[in-house]
């Protein structure tokens, strides 16, 4: 398993990452399809695992999260953001509600799908422990935890629409000099730019795009702010886009379902990859009988139940809408990977063919619209190489999948241990006692 620290918990001394999303859960619609809507999988899984991994990666000190209107009104998303920092272990992590509504359109929203709060289709989530902070701005908030550490070393993730992102550099243009890096989880390119299934919709045919034919539901949202972001020429070089056609290739297959309900469960924990290393660190045989305690109270966490239902819970919905039968993908993880991978852990192997970039236009023409005519190609974004020695933005083709996912896996263990450190009465099963020292 890929990691080189016994570090407990996570928010601690990595590379200092922001996050921006926009937590919702779908629930299967209930309705005749409608395109527009019934493809845009933006399910609270995504979020849920990006935040585990930015939280608990013992390489990423997780400075904040932002929430941004998209899944659900922004006052669901920022609920559902404290809600899985508490269900994960890390309630101590500062969150703030973000922008409500686009730069210049109205909000879109999936209530169709996501249900009136964005978390409908599990009942495990708790409520947060720690209210979101509302004594300072979102992007206020960003601008100050960035700029606070050294130049060069703190990324931005962005997992949502993109209007604070786009708010953040336009109000604060020092914040795009200082940071290392932009991670966007959007758009689509299709054409062929990977072999990742993007799937089709019956009498249609392929498509790449979630929302509409063309446009995948973040860049879609907000197109205005994509556009600025990608026409910021000193953004360009330091942004990573992780498009439909390389999170398609993270799918959460039915064995991958399964090890994330039962993970490694091993009775002896001196085997256990991320255990072991507590146990070299223990002094005393009263510590190492408490980390033996910590191995039999994890059947009582209902964590990896909650993670299991949150990936399994779509599964179908992309078999019968998409005909992708493997199983649902994975997207916002996959913009956390990327600064896992630029701060030294290669077996990820994010391929950028040695070096592409690429230019990135963003259609900004058009409504959003049920009507096509109205609609047209709104969201859509259009690349083209760079040309040589200029500056573009580095899209992978690919990754390596086996190691993505025993990055989930280091990181749920981290997560049981920090909830089992301290533990709280919804975080374990109804039938079990929380377990305490």
């Amino acid at each position: 398993m890929p990691t080189t620290s016994n570090t407990l918990v996570g928010w601690g001394n990595g590379t200092p990452l922001w996050l921006d999303c926009d937590p919702g859960q779908s629930r299967r619609p209930s309705i005749p399809f409608r395109i527009q809507t019934c493809v845009a999988d933006r399910v609270t899984s995504k979020d849920a695992f990006a935040i585990l991994l930015a939280a608990h990666h013992p390489h990423l000190k997780l400075l904040g999260v932002s929430t941004v209107h998209g899944n659900a009104s922004i006052s669901h998303t920022t609920a559902n953001a404290g809600s899985i920092l508490t269900a994960i272990g890390s309630p101590h992590v500062p969150y703030y509600a973000g922008a409500a509504e686009p730069l210049c359109r109205e909000a879109v929203h999936a209530p169709d799908i996501h249900g009136t709060t964005g978390l409908d289709g599990t009942g495990l989530l708790p409520q947060a422990l720690i209210a979101p902070v509302q004594d300072c701005e979102a992007i206020v908030a960003m601008r100050q935890s960035l700029m606070a550490e050294p130049a060069q070393t703190s990324w931005l993730v962005a997992t949502g629409a993109l209007t604070n992102v786009a708010l953040l550099f336009a109000s604060f243009p020092e914040v795009a000099e200082h940071i290392r890096g932009l991670t966007i989880m959007g758009g689509a390119t299709g054409s062929g730019f990977t072999d990742a299934p993007l799937g089709h919709i019956r009498g249609e045919g392929p498509r790449c795009g979630n929302w509409t034919p063309w446009a995948e539901f973040n860049i879609y949202c907000d197109p205005e702010a994509a556009e600025s972001i990608f026409s910021n020429p000193i953004l360009t070089s330091k942004t990573t886009l992780i498009p439909l056609d390389v999170t398609h290739q993270v799918l959460a297959t039915e064995d991958i379902q399964r090890k994330v309900l039962h993970g490694l469960r091993r009775s002896n924990l001196r085997e256990d990859p991320v255990f072991a290393g507590l146990f070299a660190g223990s002094s005393s045989e009263p510590e190492r009988e408490n980390l033996e305690r910590f191995g039999k109270a994890r059947e009582n966490l209902v964590l990896r139940n909650l993670f299991h239902d949150l990936l399994g819970f779509f599964a179908q919905t992309y078999h019968e809408v998409f005909g992708i039968t493997e199983g649902p993908p994975l997207h916002d993880p996959v913009a956390v990977a990327v600064v896992l991978f630029d701060v030294g852990i290669e077996a990820l192997c994010f391929d950028d063919r040695g070096g592409e970039r690429w230019t990135v236009d963003v259609v900004t023409d058009g409504l959003h619209s049920d009507l096509e005519e109205e609609r047209g190609q709104v969201g859509r974004t259009i690349i083209s190489q760079a040309q040589t020695g200029s500056p573009g933005v580095r899209i992978p083709r690919g990754l390596n999948v086996g190691a993505f996912w025993e990055i989930v896996e280091e990181c749920l263990e981290r997560a049981e241990i920090a909830l089992l450190k301290r533990p709280v009465r919804s975080n374990f099963r109804e039938d079990a006692s929380p377990w305490t020292t």
